[in-house]
């Protein structure tokens, strides 16, 4: 037997209730005032770590500091910046790195070597490792190229190869030094051989400013190791540091684990290689402008007057 259908429920036919507007008796009197007051996005970088201490260090502190944390780490730093703390007031000629095959070799690691590529632009948003800019540094015009690490480990490639000798060139033609921040973990092994040819490339447009007789002077940043170290990053008439960079070919790891012996503390390190004659002087960042105008100038100075 079919069940009779009950009343409809009186409370069931009310119309639903408009939603009451929440806020309170300030956003009634006054709505603006509660988004003037609302709550600020707080940046997810504004404060940055020690890799030494530990210490948390606010970021506008960081900046102020040129990038060195009170503990005296020289953090690793862009061309961008690079260039701002070289160049007279920060402003510079940027020259273009010259365009090259890309993937030549169809390589991949598990992963193509063209999607590592299209992900260290994004990240890093430059072309490749190299950047090159022009400009004053205390009134003594240069040439300065700069290695990212950021983009793949700054390694060598055919872009990077091909950009120290469109520096070394820029040089040559401008008759000024060349000045180069290294910073690199070694060749990039997606290119092969055509990464390894870099090593000897280079090292002949060293000799090309050899023999215009124009300043080449290196400074090594923290790391600069493989294929960089053994061409044109100890090719230098001059080689600076900056504190604490680790300077090397192959890495205390691999070292230890080949002669089975433990390394002295400090090996590799830029204070380490002063000290055994690798280096000639090691220079904290807020410095590296009154130094390298001070070299510049007088290799310039030698230049001139020998010419005369």
């Amino acid at each position: 037997m079919a069940m009779a259908e009950k009343p409809d429920d009186p409370k069931q036919m009310r119309p639903p209730a408009e939603r009451r507007e929440r806020g309170g008796w300030l956003s009634r009197i006054a709505p603006g005032v509660r988004k003037a007051f609302s709550k600020r996005d707080t940046p997810e970088n504004l404060w940055v770590k020690c890799p030494d201490t530990g210490e948390m260090i606010y970021r506008p502190d960081l900046e102020a500091a040129q990038w060195v944390t009170p503990a005296g780490r020289h953090m690793r730093i862009g061309s961008k910046l690079r260039f701002a703390y070289t160049f007279d007031h920060g402003k510079y000629e940027a020259l273009p790195t010259p365009d090259v095959p890309e993937d030549p070799l169809k390589f991949s690691d598990g992963r193509p070597y063209g999607d590592r590529l299209a992900a260290a632009r994004k990240s890093t948003g430059a072309k490749d490792a190299m950047a090159i800019g022009y400009g004053s540094i205390k009134g003594c015009k240069a040439v300065v190229l700069v290695q990212d690490f950021a983009f793949m480990g700054g390694s060598l490639g055919m872009a990077a190869g091909e950009g120290f000798i469109a520096a070394a060139r820029a040089a040559l033609e401008r008759e000024c030094p060349l000045v180069v921040f290294t910073a690199a973990g070694g060749a990039r092994m997606q290119e092969g051989a055509l990464s390894l040819m870099q090593m000897a490339r280079t090292t002949l447009a060293i000799q090309d400013l050899k023999k215009a007789q124009l300043p080449y002077v290196v400074v090594l940043t923290d790391p600069t190791t493989g294929g960089v170290t053994a061409s044109y990053a100890m090719l230098g008439d001059v080689h600076l540091a900056e504190p604490g960079a680790l300077i090397g070919f192959a890495g205390p790891r691999v070292i230890e684990q080949t002669i089975r012996e433990t390394l002295p503390p400090g090996f590799q390190r830029a204070e380490y290689l002063v000290e055994k004659g690798m280096v000639d002087r090691v220079v904290p960042r807020s410095e590296l402008r009154d130094v390298l105008h001070a070299v510049l100038s007088m290799l310039m100075g030698g230049r001139r007057r020998k010419a005369a």
